[in-house]
């Protein structure tokens, strides 16, 4: 399991909604992500907490000197089993190292305990002695400076400055004379210090290599199903400042397990907020081409095709129904069932605009007569249909609902005379609101998952409109 250091530099790369910057990749992200100030401090004191707990009990090499004290002589003394196992961050800090980003936590104060061991000679002995001691250091500051490049769809992370500072160490030793005590304290004060200011170092430039081979091995895609994947690249190097922190991934739907972006879609369209989330922690937008490679991807993998038969308790999937609608019909099979086969001939649009998002679905649906297990088509009729959509978001996924708006309708071919296409209206629209909108609903409703780290969730979420986009300001909730 990656150790939590890792998942804090990463939450603060990886989550972040923002501000113009030039962007000098080809392509340009349709997901854009900013961790406001709040966000950055919410994120920093959590992960801070889980590192710590994770990292501790934290081992410290063995030290041992000879040391020569007043009226005994040489001593050889031996400090063993140093044992961090405790350490509380007062207050700290992120901000943009120009380059890099910066992270500092001061004020920190660590608890050991260890096992001393010394031993003498006189003319005619040896004499040693051994016992347990306690260790409080107290002023410690740690800081470090990394820099972030994305790198061929990927992040490569690289350490430019770490260090850890040691103010002050008081030791306590259970058992032994006094002239052990002062001689431990003159003899290892500074060693402890430096061993604790070592180990800590020692173990961020670890975890600092081991997060940089994490975000090389990131997944490009994140699967949604068996058809689709959302494109998850990163299209430029994080943009850092004091007051955020923002990133743009592709965020385009793909077929899964294909790496190509849709045609029309290639060179992108830029993401960044341009909005601001000044009371929520994160900002996540979503350009609306991410929605329209996804009706796109859907569509080529066959999978806008629906059959309506006559297991619905419809009573327009009889002939009788369609007496003075399609007279023809009616008089050539009289009381027949019918079926009716609804595909998709484009892919939808959306547009998203300062006043919410509306949807454009093309449709043909094919007029079968069912006639002793033959299933004949008749007619077919085109349809263009209106509708809005209400996103929201549901756990950690952004859904959404369809509703009917309006729709217009032509007579695309028919093999036995003419349709009334005014009369065939209600019975288009009841077949709109009762099979297809609520179909499409049911699948929307599922959901696509936001770019989140695990273990963070959004909470008190909300969606706001600006043109070609939504963004979904929300607090973050750790569990």
């Amino acid at each position: 399991m990656a150790h939590p250091l890792i998942f804090l530099v990463a939450y603060l790369v990886l989550i972040p909604a923002g501000t113009a910057h030039n962007l000098e990749s080809n392509e340009e992200g349709h997901v854009s992500l900013l961790l406001s100030s709040k966000g950055v401090d919410f994120a920093k004191d959590v992960l801070i907490n889980k590192a710590v707990s994770t990292i501790i009990p934290l081992q410290l090499p063995d030290i041992e000197k000879s040391v020569k004290i007043p009226l005994i002589g040489k001593v050889r003394m031996i400090l063993s089993n140093i044992t961090i196992f405790s350490v509380n961050v007062s207050s700290s800090y992120v901000e943009n190292g120009n380059p890099g980003l910066v992270l500092v936590a001061s004020g920190a104060t660590a608890s050991l305990s260890m096992k001393w061991a010394y031993s003498y000679s006189t003319w005619l002995i040896v004499i040693s002695d051994s016992g347990d001691a306690s260790v409080q250091v107290k002023g410690m500051e740690v800081g470090l400076t990394v820099a972030f490049k994305e790198q061929g769809g990927t992040l490569e992370l690289s350490l430019l400055d770490c260090g850890c500072h040691v103010q002050d160490i008081t030791i306590k030793l259970n058992g032994g004379a006094s002239w052990l005590y002062q001689g431990i304290v003159d003899a290892f004060q500074g060693s402890i210090g430096s061993a604790v200011e070592n180990a800590i170092s020692k173990k961020i430039k670890e975890e600092i290599g081991k997060l940089d081979s994490l975000l090389q091995s990131l997944p490009k895609q994140i699967p949604i199903d068996h058809v689709a994947a959302l494109n998850t690249t990163f299209v430029d190097s994080p943009v850092l400042s004091n007051s955020f922190i923002e990133i743009e991934i592709s965020g385009l739907f793909t077929a899964n397990g294909d790496f190509a972006v849709p045609r029309n879609y290639d060179k992108g369209k830029k993401s960044s907020l341009f909005y601001n989330c000044p009371a929520k922690m994160i900002g996540i937008s979503l350009h609306e081409d991410v929605f329209n490679t996804a009706g796109l991807v859907y569509l080529n993998a066959g999978c806008m095709h629906w059959t309506v038969d006559n297991s619905l308790d419809h009573s327009f999937l009889n002939t009788a129904a369609w007496k003075y609608i399609y007279p023809q019909l009616y008089l050539q099979y009289p009381n027949h069932d019918l079926s009716l086969n609804i595909s998709a001939t484009s892919s939808p649009e959306v547009k998203i605009a300062k006043n919410g998002i509306n949807v454009t679905i093309y449709l043909d649906v094919t007029v079968n007569v069912l006639d002793d297990g033959k299933v004949i088509p008749v007619a077919c009729i085109s349809l263009d249909i209106y509708a809005s959509c209400s996103p929201q978001v549901l756990w950690n996924k952004i859904a959404g609902t369809l509703k009917l708006k309006s729709f217009t309708m032509s007579l695309k071919w028919s093999k036995i005379g003419n349709v009334h296409l005014d009369l065939l209206q209600p019975v288009i629209l009841a077949l709109l609101e009762t099979v297809f909108i609520p179909y499409v609903n049911l699948h929307l409703m599922r959901g696509f998952p936001l770019p989140l780290i695990h273990g963070f969730s959004l909470q008190n979420a909300e969606i706001h409109y600006t043109e070609s986009k939504i963004v979904t300001c929300s607090n973050l909730l750790y569990t």
